[in-house]
């Protein structure tokens, strides 16, 4: 509900009850001046104080009456205010429990229950992203802990084999060969795991700043299939794109790309040997749809849920040798976020789809978007 609008209905329904209040309060003050003048005129009273003083008054009554009237609407619109005010109080009082890291649900009065509602809404989504900052600061520095200890194996190759060859001037070609081959092996390796703590780096300090145009996505998605053939003939498994010709898409072509091979290796490193990865393509509304599907051992809900927060990985068993930092679907997300796009995943059976969804024209004039 919008702020303006519950504050205008809130007022709109405490100045209705004040007037309703009023007007009830004014027809009882007619009623008692009427029967107070009708009572008055019957009963004969003997010369006393009480008769000086009535006999005072009534000179005066065209003052009284009145003021006394007043006085009373003065008292109730008071009333009304402090109950306002109250309100306020109460709110100000509640809004201390939204930083409070407990489940306790914020009690407000009857008249505040869509504020309460509201609160008890912004004070869960604030826990869980509290939880979920702790848990993902978590997998990193577990999967910063990893990478350390993984570092540290061919980085004491390298230096070790180094050391033979330079220890072993005439050692055997064959040999130095084969030593050569062995640390030029880890030495890969090191700068693979170096590249993935430099992405931590990255994702946490950098920005997503869009490049937008016009691109031929038949084309990026036929180009990155063949680029992927390396990866995908040593287990017999294949990429096929199904889109029309020419299909049009609207974004940063450099990023978008990163997108989708961010999604084509997980379908990779995921699916079955021997079987086809399906890159679907096509246009629906005003959007463009692209769909990753492979065939493999099916994402568990509770994972699939969790599969494009910051450091997660769907094998938890997998280490640094074999799996990444858990941030390239997370990147995808951010990118295809930035572009006005939505991304989600669904596993059913042995068939997991990744679906992109991106708008046909430039949704925003704004090309950046902070991690």
């Amino acid at each position: 509900m919008n702020d303006k609008k519950f504050g205008s209905k809130l007022a709109g329904r405490i100045f209705f009850r004040c007037a309703i209040t009023v007007f009830i309060v004014s027809v009882m003050y007619v009623i008692m001046v009427i029967l107070a003048y009708n009572i008055g005129y019957r009963i004969k009273l003997q010369p006393s104080v009480i008769y000086y003083v009535l006999k005072a008054l009534m000179r005066y009554e065209s003052i009284i009456i009145p003021g006394a009237w007043f006085f009373i609407v003065l008292l109730i619109i008071y009333i009304y205010w402090r109950k306002t005010v109250g309100f306020i109080e109460d709110i100000a009082d509640a809004s201390m429990s939204l930083v409070k890291p407990d489940d306790e649900d914020i009690r407000l009065p009857e008249e505040l229950r869509d504020i309460e509602d509201r609160m008890n809404q912004i004070k869960r989504m604030a826990l869980q992203n509290a939880r979920d900052a702790r848990e993902a600061e978590q997998r990193k520095n577990d999967l910063v802990v990893n990478l350390a200890h993984d570092i540290r194996t061919p980085l004491s190759s390298v230096i070790g084999y180094l050391s033979l060859l330079n220890e072993a001037p005439d050692m055997p070609l064959e040999q130095r060969k084969k030593y050569t081959g062995i640390t030029l092996e880890k030495a890969f390796r090191l700068e693979h795991l170096i590249d993935e703590l430099f992405e931590i780096t990255r994702f946490s300090l950098s920005s997503i700043v869009l490049d937008r145009g016009k691109i031929n996505l038949t084309f990026m998605l036929q180009q990155m299939a063949d680029e992927f053939y390396p990866m995908l003939a040593p287990q017999n498994k294949k990429a096929v794109v199904h889109a029309p010709e020419n299909l049009a898409a609207w974004g940063d072509a450099d990023k978008l790309s990163r997108v989708f091979n961010n999604i084509l290796k997980n379908a990779i490193a995921y699916s079955y040997e021997g079987s086809v990865i399906d890159i679907t393509a096509y246009e629906q509304g005003k959007n463009t749809v692209i769909e990753f599907a492979n065939y493999g051992d099916p994402i568990p809900p509770e994972k699939l849920e969790a599969i494009f927060e910051r450091f997660f990985r769907i094998d938890t068993a997998r280490s640094t040798q074999t799996g990444g930092a858990g941030l390239g679907l997370a990147i995808a997300k951010e990118i295809v976020n930035a572009h006005g796009g939505t991304i989600k995943a669904e596993s059913n059976g042995g068939k997991t789809t990744f679906t992109v969804t991106l708008p046909l024209q430039n949704p925003t004039n704004d090309n950046s978007i902070k991690k």
